[in-house]
């Protein structure tokens, strides 16, 4: 059946419809797997107008080249759009989920590195033997720090020799001791100093570990999108700096540093478009 429009009137009313779909595809399949394995919405909404262009070219293939609003190329063209969707979108979930499920012991016996940190606790002073907003301080300065580079994972309850030693003394600083309140402070902590962007960007876990089973915090970090700044009390006022991973330590880099740091990490490149991180 023909539709009778021209294909300027065509095209001009299938691009919005198509933006529309691809759009829809999009939010559902980031809903499905999860933001953090996941590739950003705009992305997945150009995946998916991909998706139509293979399902339009095999509908003149297959049917010779029929019309665009007959039932075979629309069914045809939603269905390459959700399948090509579908199987990048699983690709990108399957290439992140070593995210998800470290070998807490094995980074133990490891040691501190690049991509491995070690604190002893988030908020307790243990040599003054008080609570200390240092400590929280130290805690951002590390994550802004992987955030920065090449990702990396974050032990809360781990002395720098590797022993875990557990939460006890940070959980007594919380007007309920358990997990779901320190993740709670961790968040908020983390949102003063980086942002709320940046603090929703860390996986936050509760492992327990060793003989006795002592409980820690694993804080994994995967490279940013952007810089992230750490914001904090300095001499009456506030200072922001960007801080970085350099051997298994974290420095705030000076303006000039910071200036060529970011314009090298962030470059873009196809790879970062299409993992959704940078390569830094």
């Amino acid at each position: 059946m023909e539709s009778g429009l021209s294909a300027p009137v065509e095209t001009a009313l299938a691009l919005p419809v198509v933006l529309l779909v691809a759009w829809v595809i999009a939010i559902v399949l980031r809903r499905l797997f999860g933001a953090a394995r996941s590739l950003s919405v705009s992305v997945m909404t150009v995946i998916g107008v991909l998706g139509v262009s293979i399902g339009l070219l095999l509908s003149a293939w297959l049917f010779g080249g029929s019309r665009l609003w007959v039932p075979t190329t629309l069914l045809l063209s939603a269905g390459a759009s959700l399948g090509l969707s579908v199987l990048v979108a699983a690709v990108v979930a399957a290439l992140r989920r070593g995210w998800g499920s470290p070998d807490v012991a094995a980074l133990l016996a490891g040691g501190e590195t690049d991509r491995v940190e070690f604190k002893e606790t988030s908020r307790w002073n243990v040599r003054e033997e008080r609570k200390d907003p240092r400590m929280e301080i130290a805690v951002a300065k590390s994550i802004a720090a992987f955030l920065n580079s090449r990702g990396g994972t974050l032990v809360i309850g781990v002395d720098d020799a590797g022993e875990p030693v557990g939460l006890e003394r940070d959980f007594a600083t919380l007007r309920t001791a358990d997990e779901d309140r320190f993740e709670l402070w961790l968040r908020d902590m983390l949102s003063q100093t980086l942002g709320r962007n940046a603090a929703a960007l860390p996986r936050i876990r509760f492992v327990p570990v060793g003989e006795r089973d002592a409980l820690v915090c694993v804080v994994q970090c995967r490279p940013a999108m952007g810089p992230v700044y750490l914001t904090q009390p300095k001499n009456g006022g506030t200072a922001t700096d960007l801080w970085v991973r350099v051997g298994n330590s974290s420095r705030a880099l000076g303006v000039d540093e910071a200036v060529q740091y970011v314009a090298r990490h962030w470059r873009p490149s196809a790879a970062s478009v299409v993992l959704g991180r940078p390569l830094g």
